[in-house]
């Protein structure tokens, strides 16, 4: 097997010789998107399998006791795989791509291929009430991640093979190129220019493409364009439902905050299953179509067919009561955050993407609806269910172009552009207001690291070894002054590290710390190293972040700084000098 990868490894190698560096992105863009297609369609497979095989027993009139039990047993088994098989963190798909990109050069390791998939797809088979859209971005991330380490690209061409594998599987899952591209500028805030937006594009239209075969070519959600009515007269009660999408994307966003902070003071897993497992089967068991990702209960909203909402449940015989439908969606909106919530917290796998887009169906249901039995009006409920779908998900996302155009994809309803940015606008607005870091964000602004969320940073692409200047004259430790006059004439630095013989770095000299003594020759066999010797102002460890390194210039006021390995071994410096031509080229 290894074998087979180093000749597939040669082979590519000798053909990028042949290749521009464009043109060979544009090749791996291409391979990418097919990876991203074939995952996404996967799991979707895997999502439906499981929930097939847990919910088909019993007809739609009794009550579905699984549902107390089939969550738990979902985490449980999640839990079990990340811990034992996995063994590593590996919920909060997006969150942790964002980490990624600032910190770990964007790279992400190769069991993120397979085992969000599994995990995500179990969590939500089982009927964890979160959405496929993290795990499979995670995944599509992973393999663009992967591809270009296969490939050995460089920090820039990382990032972007990384974007194309989130466009691409977010494209595939909901045949939506342009939400993919989108997502990826506004949400993951890959900053590129125009050049190297191209294999972007190119992975997003080649998944989709892909799934088009595969499933057909008919939308996520099925709308009739003769049911989306738009008049001017309708603006202002779409204003009413922006200022509702707003407070509701608040809602999600601090529910699902402290109730994962409250569960992070547990410290023993049996005790989140429980408590998590517990309180998911029963609101499950209440409200089923709380039960995994709510697509099919938004496919129900769309179409007018309330009376499946109440399948399973303990209402079903008062389904033609319009009072009872209405405190049924208001129940449905108030505890969806917290069941998303809690089946993170218990150690679940699944995204915000898909809950911010129930959420907001119900609501814009909800709203028209009221509005419609208390003023008699005739506002189109199916448009109001899709406007609300990208007010709610432009909030908590803090992504209102994502939203729009995903809703106008996903439904193909590019009649309803108008009220789209009206209601995301307001509703970000509002969000924005109250919470400034997103469903996303948040977490790593809880855990003081903003490093994340600077898009600056996603501009530069600067690769941190790539700053690393080896020109320095070292000094041994047991050097006298005659030796560094020696090693100081052949230099054209002003600074000099001092290395053990084990290369491990103990200190510098600066011309201006020898420079009294460098001419009286009567000190040169009597002086030494450790007479003139200081402690570096700061250390730079190899594979800091170009912002880490930064701040370090400021507090330390010094133009160079030494860089140091794991083991402390000296590796060269960095200077301000060299960060700004760096950051210039990148700009250019």
């Amino acid at each position: 097997m290894r074998t087979k990868i180093n000749l597939t490894h040669r082979y590519f190698t000798m053909l990028s010789k042949k290749l521009s560096e464009k043109q060979l992105m544009i090749l791996i863009a291409f391979i990418v998107g097919i990876a991203s297609a074939f995952t996404a369609y996967f799991f979707e497979i895997m999502v439906s399998r499981i929930r097939l095989r847990v919910t088909d027993w019993g007809g739609t009139e009794s009550v579905n006791f699984l549902y107390l039990i089939m969550p738990l047993i979902g985490i449980i088994l999640v839990t079990l795989f990340v811990k034992y098989v996995i063994r590593d963190n590996i919920s909060h798909g997006v969150t942790r791509i964002l980490y990624a990109i600032t910190h770990k050069s964007s790279k992400l390791r190769p069991h993120n291929i397979y085992s969000s998939i599994i995990a995500g797809a179990t969590t939500i088979g089982f009927g964890g009430s979160v959405g496929p859209e993290a795990p499979i971005v995670m995944t599509g991330a992973a393999v663009g991640s992967n591809i270009a380490r296969f490939f050995r690209m460089n920090y820039r061409n990382t990032t972007i093979l990384l974007g194309c594998g989130v466009a691409g599987a977010l494209a595939g899952i909901f045949k939506a190129p342009i939400t993919g591209v989108v997502f990826v500028l506004e949400v993951l805030m890959i900053s590129i220019n125009m050049t190297a937006i191209i294999p972007v594009l190119i992975a997003a239209v080649t998944s989709t493409s892909i799934i088009y075969v595969l499933h057909g070519f008919e939308p996520i959600f099925s709308v009739n364009s003769d049911q989306l009515g738009i008049s001017v007269s309708h603006m202002p009660y779409y204003l009413a439902l922006a200022v509702l999408c707003g407070f509701v994307a608040f809602y999600l966003i601090y529910s699902a905050a402290h109730i994962e902070t409250w569960f992070k003071r547990i410290n023993k897993q049996y005790v989140k299953w429980l408590i998590g497992g517990t309180f998911l089967g029963l609101i499950i068991f209440i409200f089923p179509p709380l039960y995994g990702q709510g697509y099919n209960s938004i496919n129900d909203l769309i179409n007018a067919n309330t009376h499946s909402l109440f399948y399973n449940t303990m209402f079903i015989r008062m389904q033609d009561n319009i009072w009872v439908l209405l405190a049924f969606l208001i129940a449905i909106i108030g505890f969806k955050p917290l069941a998303m919530a809690c089946t993170n917290a218990a150690g679940g796998v699944g995204g915000a993407f898909a809950p911010s887009l129930f959420l907001g169906a119900f609501t814009g249901f909800f709203t028209a609806t009221l509005l419609n039995r208390l003023l008699g009006l005739e506002l189109p409920v199916v448009s109001f269910t899709l406007v609300g779908m990208a007010g709610v998900m432009s909030g908590a996302m803090n992504s209102p172009l994502t939203a729009i155009f995903l809703i106008a994809e996903i439904t193909g309803g590019y009649k309803l552009f108008v009220p789209l940015m009206l209601v995301s606008a307001i509703s970000f607005t509002i969000c924005y207001y109250f919470s400034p870091f997103s469903v996303y964000t948040r977490e790593l602004v809880l855990k003081g690291d903003t490093e994340a969320l600077n898009q600056e940073r996603s501009i530069l692409f600067i690769e941190p070894d790539r700053l690393i200047e080896d020109d320095f004259s070292v000094i041994h430790e047991d050097m006298t002054l005659g030796d560094m006059i020696e090693v100081v004439a052949e230099s054209k630095r002003n600074v000099f590290p001092v290395i053990s013989f084990s290369r491990e770095l103990i200190g510098i000299v600066t011309l201006d710390d020898i420079r009294a003594d460098m001419f009286n020759r009567q000190l040169y066999d009597i002086r030494f190293v450790s007479d003139y010797m200081s402690a570096p102002p700061q250390i730079i460890r190899q594979g800091e972040p170009v912002s880490d390194m930064l701040l370090k210039f400021d507090e330390s006021g010094a133009w160079n700084l030494p860089v140091v390995n794991a083991d402390k071994k000296y590796l060269g410096f960095i200077s301000k000098s060299k960060i700004f031509s760096e950051y210039r080229n990148s700009l250019k």
